[in-house]
């Protein structure tokens, strides 16, 4: 389906037909999977269709599914990578000895052991803050500074960023702004439509959606930044197979189903928690009583199925995280099935103990990934066990 065709199409539509055409030699339905390493060149030189020499380079199953990321997040571009990391670390290595990132402090653990343990030695500069305080943020950038990077909703905390306000103070300094959209995914948000540079996300989670790919994608609107992170991975070399490729590509196609299902049952979850004596935190945007419930309404469609929750002690973490039956005690989140972990002891290990509980992770807070399961059933497995 052309460009053209697609222009004002839902999402669910786009989601199953973007970056997908039939197959020219045999009208396969389904982009094929291309497992291959390299290709037969005409002449000495002189590829076919001019990029495809290497698989590193280029690959017909990986190019389908940066097109369709283009198009769900409204770029004019997406680049595929064999993690999530690996695509944030291709956005930081744009830049040079002495510049600055500032980056919100609530991120996922390995982004900030990837700032702080291995690009902060390669001479790059970090601040870590709340990017909740967009004064915050203005007060620490400097002539140096050349990326703002948030995660919006936040890992663990559900912490919510102005994306359009960051956005302006980014550009206003010569920055770029990235975000990661990882716990929205594109059906719930789309920071390109907000003024961000760079739509970042771990491909492993929503947009693959069955926890059996490890993967990265970038999305973006400026040609240029998109050469210069071509050509940053294929110098460093991280790029995805294609048949991780195809089965993200795969699950993109219910993409919308899942979502709506995740939505709502995170709703429902977050609902029955709220009111639970035993639960003495909630933390979703999806909620009235959330601090940024009113911006979580302007820039997102809806919540997810991220939900975390304070119980106080590591003691009564660990009680209903190992006691659950339908829950699986595991790391990641975003699949079909729903996932539980003690952030403090697990995700979040890496970042220093100090740091953590400044945040507010404590050793009490639980991190529930929503699965598309029945909702009944989810509140029943948690009722067994919180009583």
């Amino acid at each position: 389906m052309s460009k053209e065709a697609r222009e004002g199409l839902g999402f669910g539509t786009q989601a199953v037909h973007a970056g997908v055409s039939p197959e020219p030699v045999t009208g396969a339905i389904m982009t094929p999977i291309f497992q291959t390493a390299t290709y037969v060149q005409t002449a000495v030189g002189e590829p076919r269709k001019g990029s495809y020499d290497y698989g590193r380079t280029a690959n017909p199953t990986r190019e389908a599914l940066e097109a369709s990321i283009a198009v769900l997040e409204n770029g004019s571009s997406g680049i595929a990578f064999s993690s999530g990391l690996a695509a944030i670390e291709a956005i930081v290595k744009r830049l040079s000895v002495g510049d600055h990132v500032i980056s919100e402090e609530n991120t996922y653990g390995g982004t900030t052991r990837l700032f702080t343990k291995i690009m902060s030695r390669l001479g790059l500069k970090f601040t870590f803050l709340d990017t909740r305080d967009p004064s915050e943020v203005a007060n620490a950038i400097r002539d140096e500074t050349k990326l703002i990077h948030l995660e919006t909703p936040t890992n663990p905390l559900m912490r919510l960023s102005d994306i359009p306000k960051l956005a302006s103070l980014a550009h206003d300094a010569g920055a770029l702004l990235s975000v990661d959209n990882t716990f929205a995914s594109p059906f719930n948000q789309r920071p390109l439509e907000l003024g961000a540079d760079f739509t970042v996300h771990s491909s492993t989670k929503y947009l693959n959606g069955h926890s059996d790919v490890i993967g990265g994608l970038i999305a973006l609107r400026d040609p240029e930044l998109t050469e210069e992170l071509l050509f940053i991975r294929k110098t460093s070399g991280a790029v995805p197979g294609p048949m991780d490729c195809w089965l993200t590509l795969r699950g993109i196609k219910t993409l919308h189903v899942r979502m709506r299902q995740h939505n709502s049952n995170g709703l429902a979850i977050a609902r029955y928690l709220e009111n639970h004596p035993a639960v003495e935190k909630v933390y979703y945007p999806g909620l009235p009583s959330h601090p940024q419930h009113t911006l979580a309404a302007e820039q997102m469609d809806g919540f997810t199925g991220m939900v975390s929750i304070d119980l106080g002690t590591l003691e009564r973490a660990k009680t209903l995280t190992e006691h659950l039956s339908i829950f699986a005690l595991a790391e990641s989140l975003g699949g079909v099935e729903s996932l539980i972990s003690v952030p403090a002891l697990m995700t979040h290990a890496s970042v220093p103990e100090e740091r953590r509980l400044a945040m507010g992770i404590n050793p009490g807070l639980v991190r529930l990934s929503v699965g598309i399961e029945e909702e009944a059933d989810l509140i029943q497995d948690l009722d067994g066990v919180l009583g």
